[in-house]
């Protein structure tokens, strides 16, 4: 079967329906094991912003991936939305034309009661899974009120210790625990947590729209995303991607979805 030829621009005129068709059509040759998005700062129904339309070329993008590349998940680090908590109905229906599993992050925006938050989304504020023999955690920093927090050391602490013998684990928490942005929070205890924790890949953070690239704390890399949507940050828009391969390589860089450049490539062992 000779696979269509289509670029970028094009493919993003295309329906919802034609990618459904087409999405087994990407090259599985040296297909990483995992392959999944990182994207945050959606902020849906932020005023004066064209949230609509941002979150439509999300899904877009998204589909694009899986179709283009292969993806198994994304998970959306944090401000789905923008304070309001009757937005989380809304902003959960934009995303129903995407083709793949989908994972969420309380951010500091998303004012979300907790029997709220696991009601629509089916789990908890802090919660992790598994995918082969790697493990995924996400950690709240945030409260319904939207006050900046440190993550709950010892749910933290349990966690990573049940996952102490995977292959590694990636963990993701809007907020970043240490002030070397401008909106970070101090959080030494948990730091050192990270420090310690040998398979420990890397920690991935949203929050600061305008930081795209990785910082280093005791041995560890952490991550940022630049946004998707909101008023301010990086002058585009887009996400990161985190290949990982069975052996346990990985690699993972940073995505301008509107021209197609790869950022701040980072690969680890």
């Amino acid at each position: 079967m000779t696979r269509p030829t289509m670029n970028r621009r094009n493919w993003l005129k295309a329906s919802i329906p034609l990618l459904t068709a087409a999405t087994t059509e990407f090259n599985t040759q040296n297909k990483p094991y995992i392959r999944f998005i990182v994207a945050s700062d959606g902020h849906y129904g932020q005023a004066n912003t064209p949230f609509e339309t941002y979150h439509r070329d999300f899904v877009k993008w998204i589909n694009l991936e899986k179709f283009q590349r292969g993806l198994d998940f994304v998970i959306l680090n944090g401000d789905l939305i923008h304070d309001d908590p009757t937005l989380l109905y809304d902003f959960r229906n934009s995303l129903k034309p995407l083709q793949v599993p989908y994972f969420v992050v309380r951010g500091n925006h998303d004012r979300v009661a907790l029997d709220v938050w696991k009601s629509t989304w089916g789990y908890d504020t802090n919660y992790s899974f598994t995918r082969g023999d790697f493990a995924f955690i996400l950690v709240d920093t945030s409260n319904e009120q939207g006050k900046y927090v440190c993550p709950d050391l010892n749910w933290v602490r349990s966690a990573l210790d049940q996952y102490k013998s995977s292959k590694g684990i990636y963990l993701f928490m809007h907020i970043t625990p240490k002030t070397w942005t401008t909106h970070g929070i101090d959080c030494p205890e948990i730091r050192e947590l990270f420090s310690n924790t040998p398979n420990l890949k890397g920690i991935f953070h949203g929050h600061d729209h305008d930081q795209d690239a990785v910082k280093t704390e005791g041995g560890k890399p952490y991550f940022f995303d630049g946004h998707f949507g909101g008023s301010w940050g990086t002058t585009y828009r887009g996400y990161r991607v985190v290949e990982i391969n069975e052996d346990g390589s990985w690699v993972t860089y940073q995505y301008n979805a509107s021209a197609e450049p790869r950022l701040n490539t980072f690969e680890g062992k």
